[in-house]
């Protein structure tokens, strides 16, 4: 059989195809990102990491672009099937990753580490390497979390409910700038109504959740899945009998806590704490 033909010479993977045709339209328009910002009233910039691809944005930036360009539809479905691609994310969270973007609300405990719907580029990129990928896998899986925090955008986002440990917020990142964008961008998500922050200090002492970041998906048909996740490797849970227990757990340690409202008081000291870097 004869090999198909590539008719276009665009990129096959969602993504990244997503972001050519962004571009290509914008080129044949002769648009600036800043002129596009100016005529659509979004900042430019948010048009430019669209473009390679750090952002899908969210489906009202994309609407208006369909109507900027004349496309109607194209663009919406381009986004919707860069949204829906997990190949991006690495092989042990693509069953995981279908689940969470069909949820309609989400659980988290975060052990040592800040959730990935939560992080700055920064911080994802550490995380990453000090996992050890480097190199053109290490960019890649940090635009793959970027991009997941698009999730949290729009009208139909889920709710995300997450419980940091006091350990997760005592690990700074080795930058002092980064860490206080880091700290910012937390406390700025915790205003969200769709976002909850809890914090749980180490003066809680022990509880059920002790050695690995676990989150719950609620899916829209009511049931609920769960992922148990340490350093090593993720399992994915559906048997209803252990999720009611991890459920059970999670809510236990939610009840140890402090509230929304302290919590976001307690970002905001650790925030006030962060060193100034010295001027030169």
């Amino acid at each position: 059989m004869p090999q198909r033909r590539i008719v276009t010479g665009r990129s096959q993977e969602p993504r990244r195809r997503f972001a050519e045709e962004l571009r290509e339209l914008r080129t044949q328009r002769g648009d600036s990102l800043r002129q596009l910002g100016e005529r659509l009233g979004w900042d430019w910039s948010l048009f430019g990491k669209m473009e390679k691809g750090e952002t899908l944005g969210g489906p009202e930036v994309v609407q208006a672009l369909d109507q900027h360009y004349g496309t109607p539809g194209l663009l919406l479905t381009l986004w919707e099937l860069a949204r829906a691609d997990h190949t991006q994310f690495r092989e042990r969270y693509r069953q995981y990753m279908a689940f969470e973007a069909e949820a309609v609300s989400l659980s988290h405990f975060a052990v040592s580490v800040l959730p990935g719907l939560l992080q700055t580029p920064e911080y994802a990129r550490e995380v990453l390497a000090a996992g050890g990928l480097k190199g053109d896998e290490l960019e890649q899986q940090v635009k793959a979390r970027m991009g997941r925090r698009d999730l949290l955008e729009g009208e139909q986002a889920p709710t995300f409910r997450t419980i940091l440990s006091e350990a997760a917020l005592r690990t700074p990142l080795q930058g002092v700038e980064q860490w206080r964008r880091q700290l910012e961008y937390l406390s700025e998500s915790a205003e969200r109504n769709n976002v909850t922050v809890y914090v749980l200090l180490q003066s809680a002492g022990l509880h059920a959740l002790m050695s690995f970041d676990v989150w719950c998906l609620l899916m829209p048909d009511g049931h609920t899945v769960a992922y148990m996740e340490n350093g090593y490797r993720g399992e994915l849970i559906e048997d209803s009998t252990s999720v009611v227990r991890l459920r059970e757990a999670y809510d236990s340690v939610r009840d140890l806590a402090m509230s929304p409202a302290e919590s976001r008081k307690y970002i905001l000291r650790m925030l006030e704490e962060v060193p100034c870097e010295p001027t030169t």
